[in-house]
């Protein structure tokens, strides 16, 4: 992430994937379960059950997760269902997403982010340096201070 960039709002994408990003817009999970499954991309809203797409995974380019707070975190469980059951595709957070959570949210499989407000790049960059070992395994490739202490260098 260049520090360097103007503020980081809705447009353009804040990633951390070397792909091009998905522009095709996302169906609603209802729409996608009610026949429209040619659909490489879906938005799943807060209370909505991720486990529905798990047959249709390989499938899709990206699956939207939206925030319609930053109080609700349902959808970092969200995030965790489907990267523990594969998906390798883009998982985005759209919505009220604040700087401090990214680093929360990209433990949880999250890899792009549709802010509704702006991100300071500066302040992104501080929180993404703030912690440099984690103490449990998450969907991320970081192997836990543990691990680390008693030399199992791996997830």
């Amino acid at each position: 992430m260049d520090p360097d960039q103007t503020d980081i709002g809705p447009e353009p994408l804040l990633r951390f994937r070397s792909d091009d990003a998905h522009d095709e817009p996302a169906v609603t999970l209802d729409s996608f379960l009610a026949g429209q499954t040619n659909a490489g991309a879906v938005r799943l809203e807060a209370g909505e059950d991720a486990r529905a797409l798990l047959p249709h995974l390989e499938q899709l380019a990206l699956i939207e997760i939206g925030f319609p707070t930053y109080r609700d975190g349902r959808g970092y469980s969200a995030a965790r269902i489907l990267r523990e059951a594969g998906y390798r595709g883009e998982l985005r957070a759209a919505g009220d997403v604040l700087v401090d959570q990214i680093p929360y949210l990209r433990r949880c499989g999250f890899d792009a982010f549709a802010p509704e407000a702006p991100i300071d790049p500066v302040t992104l960059k501080r929180s993404l340096d703030r912690y440099r070992f984690h103490y449990q395994r998450a969907a991320d490739d970081a192997v836990p201070v543990w691990k680390l202490r008693y030399g199992l260098n791996h997830r």
